[in-house]
């Protein structure tokens, strides 16, 4: 009776614990695969880049566009790993952190799909100090885990981490102006607070900010 009992009890205990990891998993996002053909000849995507400052909040975006968003951002586009914009020396440093208004995320390029940091809790407008930021149905924040990079100092790490940011950035814009999509980009991030928000590291650092959504009319 005793084992009968102490298997009943351990079966009990596994399913508490597949009912909590289920839970858990649930909040994380799988992506659609990304669209990876079509849109704007690049020409024509560089006459219409452009930065805007107004979101339509009541407008959000699908999930097959947020999918196609973030791989034409950051996606991995090659067999051995590598992806949609250059990393110096392939260190791939970067995260893009997601902040939508049902919670906050980390894009998983490899297995293409958000990864939960802060389900549940809408902190956009941590993503910058401008009134819009809480518009726009879309916050991109590009971090930077420092401790990746081999530059001997800070500042040099820093450089290094703001060009790579600055690459993905651009992606970002490009593909919002094929897609008939808003978007700016910013460095003015709230730091401090977003940091625990969203659980960075001490080594990580939020480098710059792309806002997107539909321009307001």
């Amino acid at each position: 009776m005793r084992t009968l009992a102490k298997t009943l009890s351990l079966v009990a205990a596994l399913c508490v614990f597949a009912a909590t990891a289920a839970t858990l998993s649930a909040q994380d996002i799988a992506l659609p695969s990304p669209q990876k053909t079509g849109g704007m000849p690049l020409m024509d995507a560089l006459a219409k880049r452009s930065t805007s400052r107004s979101f339509d909040s009541k407008r959000e975006l699908s999930q097959q566009q947020l999918s196609n968003l973030l791989w034409a951002a950051w996606g991995v586009n090659r067999g051995d790993g590598r992806r949609t914009a250059p990393s110096a020396n392939n260190k791939q440093e970067i995260d893009i952190y997601v902040l939508l208004k049902q919670g906050a995320y980390r894009y998983d390029a490899k297995a293409h799909s958000l990864v939960a940091v802060a389900a549940g809790k809408d902190v956009r407008e941590l993503g910058g100090s401008q009134a819009f930021v809480k518009d726009a149905p879309v916050t991109l924040v590009l971090v930077a885990d420092l401790s990746k990079l081999s530059q001997k100092t800070e500042a040099a790490k820093r450089e290094v981490a703001a060009a790579n940011a600055g690459f993905i950035s651009q992606n970002i814009c490009l593909h919002c102006a094929s897609e008939g999509l808003a978007t700016g980009a910013r460095m003015s991030i709230d730091r401090e607070k977003l940091a625990p928000a969203i659980s960075l590291k001490k080594t990580q650092w939020a480098v710059i900010a792309n806002s997107v959504g539909y321009a307001k009319k």
